[in-house]
């Protein structure tokens, strides 16, 4: 039943839901993440750790960030069957389509302030 109950607190959430649904879109840092839901990079962190915690989304560190997806096998059944409900859920959903459409927008060189600047 734990892992029941991480899954349903860390869906509970209209936030972490609209994280779940941008992340089948592509795999986001922080800073893109923050910039879509236009929240502090504090609250996104502790959305992103409840989700991880529940094993719904995976992390990897590449470079200067680290990226969360959704994993292509979840380590659980709970996990795996929640998932799967997931992806065929709110995909008519205003908010979500919103946030699909900035999500493929989003460029981190840029939200992250590492995008290179022209000599004068």
């Amino acid at each position: 039943m734990r892992q029941h109950l991480k899954i349903f607190k860390a869906l509970s959430d209209k936030n972490r839901l609209r994280i779940m649904k941008m992340l089948e879109v592509k795999a986001m840092c922080v800073c893109e993440i923050t910039a879509v839901l236009n929240l502090a990079p504090s609250t996104v962190s502790k959305h992103l750790s409840l989700l991880h915690d529940a094993e719904l989304i995976e992390d990897r560190k590449e470079g200067k960030w680290v990226n969360y997806f959704l994993p292509k096998k979840a380590r659980t059944q709970e996990a795996t069957e929640m998932l799967e409900f997931l992806r065929r859920s709110l995909e008519d959903n205003p908010e979500v389509l919103a946030d699909k459409e900035k999500t493929i927008a989003a460029d981190r060189m840029e939200l992250c302030g590492l995008s290179v600047k022209p000599s004068d």
